[in-house]
């Protein structure tokens, strides 16, 4: 199974910027597709994104075009450039693949946005 680390969260001011990382494990032609997913106090995970192993991608219609998705697979990592950032993106953000989400899940790593 692949493993992934996410990296990158912190606690900023609403209208600023994070990006996020997340490693994977493996070989990066043998994952289609990886997602990056969050979880809000209180709700469910919900998905925001995928990118494939040559750089489609597709997003979830809350983002208003807020975050860019992208891959590196000479360095095994996704990453997520949040923009434009509100408090209702505070949340645990994890990687997975996409959409099938069949790996373990990692820690994730904070996003706290404040106002």
């Amino acid at each position: 199974q692949v493993q992934f680390v996410e990296s990158g969260g912190g606690l900023v001011q609403a209208g600023g910027s994070l990006r996020l990382s997340c490693r994977f494990s493996g070989n990066p032609s043998a994952i289609p597709a990886i997602g990056w997913y969050r979880q809000a106090p209180g709700k469910q995970r919900e998905w925001l994104a995928h990118v494939g192993i040559f750089g489609s991608t597709n997003y979830a219609d809350v983002l208003k075009g807020r975050f860019t998705i992208s891959r590196d697979n000479s360095v095994n990592t996704v990453y997520l450039q949040m923009n434009s950032l509100e408090p209702e993106d505070t949340a645990v953000y994890f990687c997975n693949t996409s959409p099938s989400q069949d790996s373990p899940w990692g820690q994730g790593t904070q996003v706290t946005v404040s106002s």
